[in-house]
């Protein structure tokens, strides 16, 4: 889970990938640094990630069975909700239970 700000947009193939600049990090069970591309399945534009937004973000790391490829891949029944000082605080409220 971490706060960030969408920098870029490109559509790879079947793919989208977002250029995002890390704000914050909330819950991380892998190393981020401050600049990550996220991968969202689909060209439809699913979750709606505008360029310049600030959005919170609960991706998950994917690895391929080859492990040949390590990425962070937010699926489309992913949590992708524009960032504000409320979501803020009850990310952190709710890291302090988990």
């Amino acid at each position: 889970v971490f706060q960030g700000r969408i920098l870029a947009r490109r559509l790879v193939g079947q793919e989208t990938r977002y250029e995002v600049e890390v704000k914050a990090r909330y819950r991380h069970r892998f190393p981020l640094v401050p600049r990550e591309y996220v991968w969202v399945p689909g060209a439809c534009g699913c979750p709606p990630l505008r360029e310049g937004g600030e959005f919170l973000l609960m991706a998950r790391r994917h690895v391929n069975y080859e492990r040949t490829l390590n990425r962070i891949l937010l699926p489309n029944d992913g949590y992708a909700r524009p960032w504000t000082p409320r979501e803020d605080r009850l990310v952190r409220e709710a890291a302090r239970h988990c």
